[in-house]
C-alpha cells in the first residue's frame, strides 16, 4: 500500500531544477509532475490527486508560503515538503506552522535529491500509517455503530416479547375465579414489567449497555403507581432518584427489588381503609448507591413481613445477593424502612 504513494507534484520556478528534480526523483521511484509557479501548482493540485507535494520558497508572484497556504485550504491536501535555498530558521518555522509536513534546505548536487527523496519517503510512510489508522478508526466506529444498533434492536424485541408475555399472563388472570390466583398472576405481571422496563430504557437511549436509573425508576414507579395508588383510601407512591448509570444486569436486579418492596409495602403496611404513602429514593454514595423504600405503616419489628407465599422476600434476597449487597429493614420509627447499599459497578 505504501509503495503506491509516489505521485509527486514539484513546484519550482527554476526550469533547470524542475528538469533535474523530475529525472533524479524519477530514478528514485517517484512519478513526478512539475509546475513552474505557485498558481499553476495550486491549479494542478485542485485538478488531480497527488500523494506528495514539494514547494520551493522563493518564487515570483505567489511565493512558497502563499502557495502552501492555498494548497492547505483544500480538504484533500496531501503532505507538503517545503524546499528553500535559505537556511534561515524563521522560514522553516513559518512553513511548519503553515502546515508543511517537513522542511529541507536546497543544495547543489545529488545529495540534495537523496535528502529530498529520503524526506519524501519518510513522509509518505507516515502518511500511509496515518491513513490506515484513520481508516481503522472509521471502520471501528462503523462497526460499533452497527453493533449498538443491533443491541438496541435486540432490546426492543426483548421488551416487546416481555410485553406480550405480560398480556398473556393478564388474560390468564382475567379468566380465573380464584382471587388469590389472580393476585399471584398480577404480581408476576409486575415482575415481568420491571425487567421489560430495563430493555425499553436500553433501546430508547444512545447507550445500549447502561441504564440511567433516574429515568428507569420514574417509568417503573409510574407503572407501579398505576397498580397501587388510589384516591379512596388515599394511597400515593413518591420517588426521588439521582441520575446513576448502572449496567443492564444490575439495573434488572435493582428494578426487581424496587418492585417487590413497593408491592409489599402497599399490600401489608396499611389497613384496608387506611390512607398511606410509600417513598422510594436512590442516591449516590461515592462509588456506591443507596436504595431506600419506606412507608409509615405498621412495621414488623426485627423480622421481615411474611404474609403471602414469601416468594417476594426470596426474590429480594436473591437480587440483592447478585448486587453483592443485602436489604436491611428498620422499623424503629413509624413504619418500615428497607435499604440496600451496593456498588455502582
Amino acid at each position: 500500500m505504501v509503495e503506491s504513494l509516489r505521485r509527486l507534484l514539484y513546484i519550482d520556478d527554476d526550469a533547470g531544477l524542475r528538469r533535474l528534480a523530475s529525472r533524479a526523483l524519477g530514478r528514485r521511484g517517484f512519478d513526478v509532475e512539475c509546475a513552474e509557479s505557485g498558481a499553476e501548482g495550486v491549479a494542478m493540485a485542485a485538478a488531480k490527486q497527488y500523494d506528495l507535494i514539494a514547494v520551493d520558497h522563493y518564487m515570483p508572484g505567489m511565493d512558497g508560503l502563499e502557495t502552501l497556504s492555498a494548497l492547505r485550504a483544500s480538504p484533500a491536501c496531501p503532505p507538503i515538503v517545503y524546499v528553500t535555498g535559505s537556511e534561515e530558521g524563521r522560514i522553516a518555522i513559518a512553513a511548519l506552522k503553515a502546515g508543511a509536513a517537513d522542511y529541507i534546505v536546497k543544495t547543489v548536487g545529488e545529495d540534495f535529491f537523496d535528502l529530498l527523496a529520503a524526506t519524501l519517503d519518510h513522509i509518505r510512510v507516515r502518511a500511509a500509517l496515518e491513513r490506515d489508522k484513520r481508516l481503522a478508526e472509521e471502520n471501528l466506529r462503523a462497526s460499533n455503530a452497527r453493533l449498538e444498533a443491533l443491541l438496541r434492536e435486540v432490546n426492543h424485541r426483548v421488551a416487546n416479547s416481555l410485553q406480550l408475555v405480560t398480556a398473556m399472563v393478564r388474560l390468564q388472570a382475567n379468566s380465573l375465579a380464584d382471587s388469590a390466583a389472580r393476585e399471584a398472576l398480577a404480581d408476576t405481571e409486575r415482575r415481568i414489567d420491571a425487567i421489560a422496563q430495563v430493555h425499553r430504557s436500553l433501546y430508547a437511549t444512545d447507550d445500549a449497555e447502561g441504564v440511567d436509573m433516574k429515568y428507569y425508576l420514574e417509568a417503573l414507579v409510574d407503572e407501579l403507581g398505576g397498580s397501587w395508588a388510589s384516591e379512596k383510601p388515599k394511597r400515593a407512591l413518591r420517588l426521588e432518584a439521582e441520575s446513576i448509570r448502572l449496567p443492564a444486569d444490575r439495573a434488572v436486579s435493582l428494578g426487581v427489588i424496587v418492585n417487590e418492596l413497593v408491592s409489599n409495602a402497599f399490600k401489608y403496611a396499611y389497613g384496608p381503609t387506611s390512607p398511606g404513602e410509600v417513598r422510594v429514593s436512590l442516591t449516590r454514595e461515592a462509588e456506591s448507591f443507596l436504595l431506600a423504600v419506606e412507608d409509615d405503616g405498621a412495621g414488623f419489628g426485627s423480622v421481615p413481613r411474611t404474609q403471602g407465599s414469601g416468594l417476594g422476600s426470596r426474590l429480594v434476597g436473591a437480587m440483592a445477593k447478585s448486587l453483592k449487597g443485602a436489604v436491611e429493614y428498620d422499623s424503629s420509627t413509624n413504619g418500615l424502612r428497607a435499604t440496600l447499599r451496593a456498588a455502582i459497578v
